[in-house]
C-alpha cells in the first residue's frame, strides 16, 4: 500500500486515521471550529436540562423531592458551562480528551439521578435518555470512543436505576433495553459514518493541496529550466555575451528604432590582434582565457543602450543605437584603451594585448544592418593591414583610421 493512502486510511471502528500523525494533523485543522461549537451546544444543551425543573415544580410543587431536583440541576448546569468556558476560553490549542468527555458524564449523571427522585416519571425519562443519547452522539462535537462511553455509562445507569427504583416487570425492563440499545447503534453508526467521511474529505484537501503544491514547483521548475534554455540559445557559451543570432535580432531592432526616430546608429566590428599566435604559443585554453577576458572589458566599457556579441572566432560585433561617428570613435577609443591595460597571467606577461575596430554609421532610412556590418567589417580589415591596434571610422564611405602599434608578441 502506498505510503500516502496508509496515512489516509480511516480506521472503520472508530472512524479516526489509522496514522496517528495524520490523526494530530486532522484535529489541529479544526480545534478552533470544535471549541466554538462545543462550547456552545454544550450550553444548549445544558440549559435545557436545566429548565426542566419548571415541569418539576408543576409536578412536585415546593417539597423536598424539588428541592434535591433543583440542587441536582443547578449543579449540573453549573459544572457543564464552566467546562464550557474552559474549552472555549481555557489556554491550550490542542484537543483534551477527558475535559470533552468531562460535561457528557455530568449530564448523564443528572438523568440517571432523576429517576431515584422522580419514580412516577419513568416513561418520559425514556425518550429524555434517547434524545440525550442523540445528542451525545450528533449534537455535541466529539471522538466517537468518548461518545461510547458517555452513552454507555448513561444508558446502563438509567436501566439499572428503573429497575432498582421502579417497580416494574423484567418484560418491560427488556424492552427498556431493546429501545436504548437501539439509540445507542444508530447514534454510533450515524457519529462512525460522519468521522469517517470528515476524515476522508480531509484527507482528498489535503492531498489536493499536496498536489497543487508540487504543481506549482513542478511549474517553477519548468520556467527556471525554459530560462535557462533561454539563456543557451541567446548567448555565447564562452563570453556570455549575445551569440551572433540573437545580435543580429536585438540590432535589427534598434536600427528600425533609431530610423523611426531619425537618430544616428553606428556599429563595432572588434577583432582582437595576433589571436591565433596566442593560441599557438600557450594553447587554446589561454586563447579562451584571453578572450572572455577582452569580452568582459568589451562589455563594461559600453553603455546600458549599447549592444554586444560574439560575431565568431575572436570577432564581437557592438550596435550603438542613437550614437554619431564622433561619439562611436570616442567609444571604440575608450574601449581599445582598455583592452590594452588589461592585466594577464604572468606566464604571459610579455603579451601587451590590443584590438582592431571597424566603425560603421549611418543616418539613412535606406542602409539595412548587413550592410552596416559589411562596411564595419571593411574598416576592420583596413586597419588589420594598417597596422592592427586601430580604430578605423567609415563616415558616408569616407575611411578615417589612426595607427596604434600592433601586439608586441615575442616568441
Amino acid at each position: 500500500m502506498p505510503l500516502r493512502k496508509k496515512r489516509n486510511q480511516v480506521h472503520w471502528l472508530t472512524g479516526q486515521f489509522c496514522d496517528a500523525g495524520s490523526e494530530s494533523m486532522y484535529r489541529r485543522s479544526i480545534q478552533e471550529s470544535v471549541r466554538l461549537e462545543f462550547s456552545f451546544s454544550l450550553s444548549v444543551a445544558t440549559l435545557v436540562f436545566g429548565m426542566f425543573s419548571i415541569s418539576d415544580y408543576y409536578l412536585l410543587g415546593l417539597t423536598r423531592k424539588f428541592y434535591l431536583l433543583l440542587t441536582m440541576r443547578i449543579v449540573v448546569v453549573s459544572l457543564c458551562l464552566f467546562v464550557a468556558f474552559l474549552v472555549r476560553y481555557g489556554r491550550g490549542r490542542f484537543y483534551r480528551a477527558w475535559l470533552h468527555a468531562l460535561p457528557l458524564w455530568i449530564l448523564a449523571t443528572g438523568i440517571i439521578l432523576i429517576i431515584p427522585l422522580r419514580p412516577e416519571s419513568l416513561s418520559t425519562q425514556i425518550t429524555a435518555v434517547v434524545v440525550a443519547t442523540m445528542a451525545f452522539y450528533l449534537l455535541i462535537p466529539n471522538l466517537l470512543t468518548v461518545v461510547v462511553f458517555a452513552s454507555l455509562y448513561l444508558n446502563i445507569g438509567f436501566l439499572v436505576a428503573a429497575v432498582l427504583f421502579t417497580e416494574i416487570a423484567p418484560i418491560t425492563a427488556l424492552r427498556i433495553a431493546l429501545l436504548l440499545i437501539m439509540g445507542i447503534v444508530v447514534g454510533f453508526f450515524a457519529l462512525l459514518r460522519l468521522e469517517s467521511l470528515q476524515r476522508k474529505q480531509y484527507a482528498l484537501l489535503f492531498e489536493e493541496r499536496d498536489q497543487n503544491h508540487q504543481l506549482h514547483n513542478e511549474i517553477a521548475h519548468r520556467k527556471a529550466l525554459e530560462e535557462q534554455l533561454r539563456v543557451v540559445a541567446e548567448r555565447d557559451a564562452l563570453t556570455n555575451l549575445n551569440n551572433r543570432g540573437h545580435f543580429m535580432k536585438l540590432a535589427k531592432a534598434l536600427l528600425q528604432r533609431s530610423q523611426s526616430e531619425k537618430m544616428p546608429f553606428s556599429l563595432f566590428m572588434i577583432d582582437v590582434d595576433h589571436f591565433k599566435s596566442i593560441n599557438d604559443t600557450w594553447g587554446h585554453s589561454y586563447g579562451d582565457w584571453v578572450l572572455t577576458k577582452i569580452a568582459k572589458v568589451c562589455a563594461e566599457s559600453l553603455r546600458p543602450s549599447d549592444v554586444i556579441g560574439r560575431f565568431g572566432g575572436e570577432e564581437f560585433v557592438v550596435a550603438l543605437p542613437n550614437t554619431n561617428p564622433n561619439d562611436a570613435q570616442i567609444i571604440a577609443e575608450c574601449l581599445k584603451k582598455k583592452v590594452a591595460e588589461l592585466p594577464l597571467k604572468e606566464e604571459m606577461s610579455e603579451l601587451s594585448p590590443s584590438v582592431t575596430i571597424g566603425v560603421a554609421a549611418t543616418n539613412s532610412d535606406g542602409v539595412d544592418l548587413d550592410s552596416l556590418i559589411t562596411r564595419a567589417d571593411q574598416m576592420l580589415y583596413a586597419g588589420k593591414r594598417g597596422g592592427r591596434n586601430q580604430v578605423v571610422v567609415c563616415r558616408d564611405g569616407i575611411k578615417e583610421g589612426e595607427g596604434r602599434g600592433a601586439f608586441n608578441l615575442t616568441q
